[in-house]
């Protein structure tokens, strides 16, 4: 804490039970760390080529493919590096020639930028908004690929995914979105995310729900001359995740609390049961701001407000990192705001895992600051 931040201590009464909200990496629910001990001895330790692993990632790769109920002839790709490394395998795997992107926040911009600079790639297009707010595709004929956000983590923006074209792949960041928001795989070509999110797991592995087209796409490329290296090779990932493994060694215990998670969602109702709860979560946080007298949403349209990253302005006399600061001094975790936006704010992780119960402790934990700062 600043020497300037008042040292305040919240009653213990007022407390979420829960104390993490970080908007990634988030919640680890106690039962997937339960799940991970009970499979000790005969999982971790162990080789990633061996049945006992491979069952893990095919229980995952199956769940995760009932989880978004993706047509048959859709696969779900798995591989290591996360998110980060996934755009540089995008950007050699997916990308002919030409492609649009949306940018409009941190995360959606880094893989435009990417992209640009690609000695490859011919057109690069990028469409951008101020944070806050999200741009739309303006589509045209020349493109081959257009890429977009499904949910923009610093600036907590969704956007609704919609296929700008059927003559172009569809190239969908869903790293902070997938599995805390519907979306319809008729929609999108390659919907891509890791587990550190509403997955309660780790990061380090990318997960990828490829289309046909996005897999034709791939083995086109492959053919081509284009280099590739290997660990960027979707065809390597794909011929991997047929196999029920990964190219490279994973770290096992963020697979098997990946695929703990993935058969919760499903077994309590899929979908659209986990963006429910994140949704409700959501909900919340926004008309408490909006009733509070002292804060409100920071995302102005109603219809582009996240369901998964809540992000709340203050008035100019509550600084927000003197409420993030006072919420971690009494142990309540991971309320600052994203650190490049440079907005007075708090941003809180309203994912699956997160107890709606929590989030209204939460609230009542940052009422009762302002009303004794």
């Amino acid at each position: 804490m600043g020497k300037e931040t008042p040292q305040l201590i919240i009653p213990e009464n007022l407390k979420p039970k829960d104390l993490r909200f970080g908007s990634g990496p988030s919640k680890i629910r106690a039962t997937q760390i339960a799940a991970l001990a009970a499979a000790n001895p005969s999982y971790l330790g162990t080789s990633h080529r061996q049945k006992t692993v491979r069952d893990v990632v095919k229980s995952l790769r199956q769940g995760l493919a009932s989880l978004f109920n993706l047509p048959a002839d859709y696969e779900v790709v798995i591989g290591n590096g996360g998110t980060t490394a996934f755009w540089d395998a995008a950007i050699f795997n997916l990308i002919n020639e030409n492609a649009q992107f949306l940018s409009f926040g941190e995360f959606s911009n880094k893989f435009a930028q990417a992209a640009s600079t690609a000695p490859f790639l011919k057109q690069v297009d990028i469409i951008k908004s101020e944070p806050g707010d999200a741009p739309d595709y303006v589509p045209n004929s020349t493109f081959d690929a257009y890429a977009s956000a499904h949910n923009e983590t610093s600036t907590g923006v969704m956007k609704e995914v919609k296929r700008p074209s059927d003559l172009a792949l569809h190239l969908i960041d869903a790293t902070s979105a997938a599995g805390g928001a519907m979306v319809d795989p008729k929609e999108f070509d390659v919907y891509y995310f890791g587990p550190q999110k509403s997955f309660g797991s780790d990061g380090g592995l990318f997960v990828a729900l490829m289309s046909p087209l996005a897999i034709e796409r791939i083995a086109q490329i492959k053919a081509g001359k284009r280099w590739i290296p290997p660990f960027l090779d979707l065809s390597i990932a794909l011929e991997n995740s047929r196999l029920q493994q990964t190219y490279n060694t994973p770290a096992l215990a963020t697979i098997h609390m990946f695929e703990n998670q993935v058969s919760w969602f499903n077994q309590q109702g899929g979908l659209s049961w986990s963006s429910n709860r994140s949704k409700e979560s959501s909900d919340h946080i926004y008309t408490w701001a909006e009733k509070s007298g002292f804060a409100k949403p920071f995302v102005n349209k109603k219809e582009l407000r996240s369901t998964v990253v809540t992000t709340i302005d203050f008035i100019d006399s509550i600084s927000g990192d003197d409420i993030s600061a006072i919420l971690r001094a009494n142990s309540i975790v991971d309320t600052d705001a994203y650190r490049k936006l440079g907005k007075n704010q708090i941003r809180i992780g309203v994912f699956p895992s997160v107890e709606l119960s929590d989030v209204q402790a939460l609230t009542n934990c940052i009422d009762w600051i302002v009303e004794h700062l």
